[in-house]
């Protein structure tokens, strides 16, 4: 049954100069969707129509801003001053536990983003939305490969019970990393529109190359970064 309380999840990022920032995340618990403030005004950059995914499903006459583009601007703008090897100390907390790591500022912001994005009711990157609820920080490929392809079947097997055709050759995975490189490129053209340091631009590549790694490793690989584990005696055959 859905949980009662927001779930919460927080983002401290304290620079090496001692300075820092707090982010904090709230999920409705009953559809995973961000809980979002309401903005009074918005920079153009977050219109539908500026640099619009080719793939977006979503309609500009009935639509203004796109809902990621949106829930992001607090962080495109406080980190727009930043370079992307800089170092802070990032913890993240959630009800259960909390994860730290000193790391660039880049891999901390795509951690982040990451998790914004699929939470901001994209109809395409909403897909992947199951994988927020269990969020793992600074994930390996290999983490990362294994919890969507989880995500995807267990998804499979739902649809199997509810009468529906399953697709147990994960096709459809497939699709769905292909359109979240889409989606990608076409945010990689918003965010260099903008002026500043390359902080944030580069936590979107990083993203986006988990993505493309995802999808070669199902596509090509047939998934031998992970089989080996299956295995009757558990031998990584590299």
């Amino acid at each position: 049954m859905p949980e009662k309380e927001n779930i919460i999840i927080s983002y401290k990022f304290t620079k090496e100069d001692g300075s820092s920032q707090f982010f904090e995340i709230q999920l409705d618990p009953n559809n995973l969707e961000l809980i979002h403030k309401q903005f009074t005004k918005l920079p153009d950059w977050t219109d539908l129509k500026f640099n619009q995914c080719p793939n977006c499903p979503l309609e500009k006459e009935k639509i203004s801003y796109c809902p990621i583009a949106a829930n992001i601007v607090d962080i495109i703008e406080i980190f727009k001053v930043s370079k992307s090897f800089e170092n802070a100390n990032v913890l993240i907390t959630t009800s259960q536990r909390e994860y730290h790591k000193e790391a660039s500022l880049q891999q901390g912001v795509s951690s982040l983003l990451g998790m914004i994005m699929v939470t901001s009711a994209c109809p395409i990157l909403s897909k992947l939305r199951p994988m927020a609820r269990f969020h793992l920080p600074f994930a390996s490929t290999e983490e990362t490969i294994y919890r969507a392809v989880s995500m995807y079947l267990v998804k499979q097997f739902f649809n199997m019970q509810d009468g529906k055709e399953p697709d147990w050759e994960l096709n459809g995975l497939i699709e769905i990393y292909n359109d979240i490189h889409e989606v990608n490129k076409a945010f990689f053209k918003r965010l260099s529109s903008l002026k500043g340091e390359d902080a944030n631009v580069n936590a979107l590549i990083i993203l986006d190359n988990f993505a493309n790694y995802v999808n070669f490793s199902i596509d090509r690989h047939k998934l031998a970064k992970i089989k080996w584990m299956f295995d009757d005696h558990g031998k990584r055959d590299d």
